[in-house]
């Protein structure tokens, strides 16, 4: 099975808070525990690699309504292997990375030195806690500008839940916060970035060196009739 994937998976429980993720022979089992996510399957190989008859036969096996499929596909390619009773997100995810290095004075992201200035007014948040570091961009009225946070796990961070405010947008406040959490992944030690992204979130992320390794088809099963 893919690192990468193995890396998103192991990064991603500990940003979520999730189960230590359970080895199936076709990739990971994840209990997160909320009623519309109560676990997840994650199949372990990336595009060509993935084989229909593993999808079908993991998709077949879930009969709970609350369990997510994760395949790293087109979800073009996957909707038809999924039977009855599974919605398909339209739009694909992304599993991306980027070279991490640096020290830590001065982190790099794909050879160029990392600016983590705060605008003017503005007020940068960084903490760490339970193997997350997060960080919060405050406007100056206090409200909440952007945030994200990352989870190294050894020489791979996991990037999660970058968001920015709709006023706030189209400012650099993304980038803002992804080179802060670089910098910080790279004082732990991390050498290599992945995270799974949005299409929206996509043109941001490559702007900064990351690259696509594989699209990512999520799955929610319903209940069949």
């Amino acid at each position: 099975m893919g690192k990468i994937v193995r890396a998103w998976v192991d990064g991603w429980v500990v940003s979520r808070g999730a189960a230590p993720p359970v080895v199936e022979p076709w990739g990971y089992t994840v209990d997160v525990g909320q009623p519309e996510h109560v676990s997840r399957h994650v199949l372990g190989m990336t595009n060509e690699a993935v084989e229909e008859t593993t999808v079908r036969k993991v998709a077949d096996g879930v009969t709970g309504a609350g369990v997510w499929l994760k395949v790293f596909a087109e979800p073009s390619t996957v909707g038809p292997w999924l039977g009855e009773g599974w919605w398909i997100d339209p739009e694909p995810g992304y599993l991306m990375s980027v070279p991490l290095a640096g020290s830590p004075g001065r982190a790099t992201q794909d050879g160029h030195t990392l600016d983590v200035s705060v605008p003017d007014g503005y007020r940068l948040r960084t903490w760490s806690r339970g193997g997350v570091t997060r960080v919060l961009l405050a406007a100056p009225d206090g409200s909440w500008a952007a945030r994200g946070q990352i989870a190294p796990t050894g020489e791979t961070a996991v990037v999660d839940q970058i968001e920015t405010a709709a006023r706030h947008r189209r400012r650099g406040f993304g980038r803002l916060v992804m080179r802060t959490l670089a910098h910080a992944a790279v004082t732990q030690g991390a050498v290599t970035g992945v995270l799974a992204g949005t299409p929206d979130g996509r043109a941001l992320y490559e702007s900064l060196g990351w690259r696509v390794e594989a699209t990512l088809t999520s799955a929610k099963f319903t209940g069949r009739a």
